[in-house]
C-alpha cells in the first residue's frame, strides 16, 4: 500500500448514518439490531468549522453506540446552515453517510487525502486540542459521492474516556435505558 494511501491514516472504528427519522433509527438500532445504549450529544457545534472552504454555523445532534469493535453514529442536523448533512451529500434513505477513522496527525492526514485525490469538505476544531476533518474521496469525476466521506477525527484530551464509557455499556446491554442524553 502505497504511504500516501488513505487507508495508511488510521483504522476504522465507526459508520456513521444520517437517517430520515432519527428517533425511527434509534429504534431500528436498539429493538431490531441490539445494538446500544445510544448516548446523544445535543447541538454540537464545531469550533472554527469551515464547509467548503467557507465559515459553517451547522450545528448537529449524535447518537453513539458500540457495536462489537465499531461505533455507530446516527447525526441530526438541528439548522439550516449548508452542511455534509444535507443536500448532495445526503445519502438518499439514510444509507451510509460516512466513515471515520482517528489519527494523532490531522495535517499528514490531510495531505494522504490530497495526495489521493480526496476533496476536504469539512474542517473544524473538536474541544481544547482536537480537530476534526472530513473528506470526499470518491473519484473527482462524480462528486459529491454521498457516502464515500471518510471522517478524520484527532480526538481532544479526554475523548478516550468517553469512548471507554459508550464501549463499556454496550457489554453486556440488556436493553434497558436504550437511550441516554449526556448533559
Amino acid at each position: 500500500m502505497p504511504s500516501h494511501a488513505i487507508a495508511a491514516i488510521g483504522k476504522p472504528m465507526q459508520i456513521a448514518f444520517v437517517p430520515d427519522d432519527f428517533d425511527a433509527a434509534l429504534r431500528h438500532w436498539t429493538r431490531n439490531m441490539g445494538v446500544g445504549p445510544f448516548f446523544v450529544m445535543e447541538r454540537i457545534r464545531l469550533e472554527d468549522a469551515r464547509f467548503m472552504g467557507a465559515p459553517s454555523d451547522c450545528t448537529f445532534t449524535i447518537a453513539l453506540a458500540q457495536w462489537g469493535d465499531v461505533q455507530i453514529e446516527l447525526i441530526r442536523q438541528d439548522n439550516d446552515a449548508p452542511s455534509i448533512y444535507r443536500g448532495d451529500y445526503r445519502p438518499e434513505g439514510g444509507a451510509m453517510h460516512h466513515i471515520c477513522v482517528l489519527t494523532d496527525d490531522i495535517p499528514a492526514a490531510r495531505a494522504a487525502i490530497e495526495a489521493a485525490g480526496g476533496l476536504v469538505l469539512v474542517e473544524g476544531k473538536v474541544g481544547a486540542d482536537g480537530a476534526v476533518l472530513y473528506a470526499d474521496c470518491g473519484p473527482a469525476e462524480t462528486r459529491p459521492n454521498a457516502g464515500a466521506i471518510v471522517e478524520v477525527l484527532q480526538p481532544a484530551s479526554g475523548s478516550e474516556g468517553l469512548f471507554a464509557m459508550i464501549s463499556d455499556a454496550a457489554k453486556g446491554w440488556d436493553g434497558s435505558d436504550p437511550v441516554r442524553v449526556l448533559g
